[in-house]
């Protein structure tokens, strides 16, 4: 599948725009999805539909909306920053259902109504010879480097023993699975993450400076349907409480993963 084949390779237009000015004092990234005018659309197959993403409002809320019917394509962040300098990343999210064929873990299944990735850039200095090779061959195809890696934060359609798996497709992918089937289903769910520490439990190691945020809903595999929302985006320079953080604050009043 394509999707499978080439969503590194692809990905490699979310680090042509460098790094960003903070949002403020704590954030790099503040985003309620007022506009999308810091998000821009990854195309992955002519052939297939795309997702549809759009600026949106659930309950008063400004969201981004996904909505996805058989169809593959993502929406990224056009800010990159160092994740040494801004580990934790909050948001919430939104899915109207599961997909009931879906499974992260085999690849000809492989749809989930959200996934939040985060993406590391490809450092050369740091890589061994046959690394080079690869990426060097990548580059001449793309004209830019691919990410090295990429952390995947995921709404899994089932409950999954594991919390973090391995792609079927590729080994620089790990999903982490932050909400596993549909109990939660149409319910605002507000998550926190700690991307040093995850990325350290998904490889064993710790990850290259320079990363940057995509979204997706996709479903060309099941040939299904769902909608997802995404609110309340940041991402911060160290545990701040939600009370300290504008959009955080603003979203008290939402259930909280346990």
């Amino acid at each position: 599948m394509v999707k499978q084949a080439f969503i590194l390779a692809i990905f490699v237009f979310v680090f042509l725009t460098g790094a960003a000015a903070p949002a403020s004092d704590n954030a790099v990234i503040e985003e309620n999805f007022a506009t999308l005018d810091n998000w821009r659309p990854l195309h992955f197959d002519k052939t297939k539909k795309d997702t549809v993403y759009t600026a949106s409002r659930d309950g008063g809320v400004t969201c981004l909306k996904a909505e996805s019917n058989g169809s593959s394509s993502a929406i990224l962040c056009n800010r990159e920053f160092d994740v040494y300098q801004y580990p934790i990343a909050r948001w919430k999210w939104k899915v109207s259902n599961v997909y009931l064929k879906g499974d992260i873990r085999r690849k000809e299944e492989n749809d989930s109504p959200a996934r939040l990735y985060v993406m590391f850039k490809y450092d050369p200095e740091k890589a061994g010879f046959f690394t080079k090779l690869r990426y060097s061959l990548a580059k001449k195809i793309y004209g830019q480097y691919p990410p090295r890696y990429a952390l995947c934060y995921t709404w899994a359609n089932k409950p999954v023993k594991d919390k973090i798996i391995p792609s079927p497709g590729f080994g620089e992918i790990r999903y982490v699975v932050l909400e596993a089937g549909g109990e939660q289903v149409g319910k605002w769910r507000q998550e926190e993450v700690n991307i040093l520490e995850d990325f350290r439990r998904a490889f064993g190691k710790m990850p290259p400076a320079t990363a940057a945020i995509g979204f997706m809903n996709d479903s060309d595999n099941t040939g299904e349907a769902s909608t997802a929302w995404l609110s309340s985006l940041e991402v911060l320079r160290r545990e701040v409480p939600p009370a300290e953080t504008g959009i955080a604050a603003r979203a008290k009043d939402q259930p909280v993963v346990p």
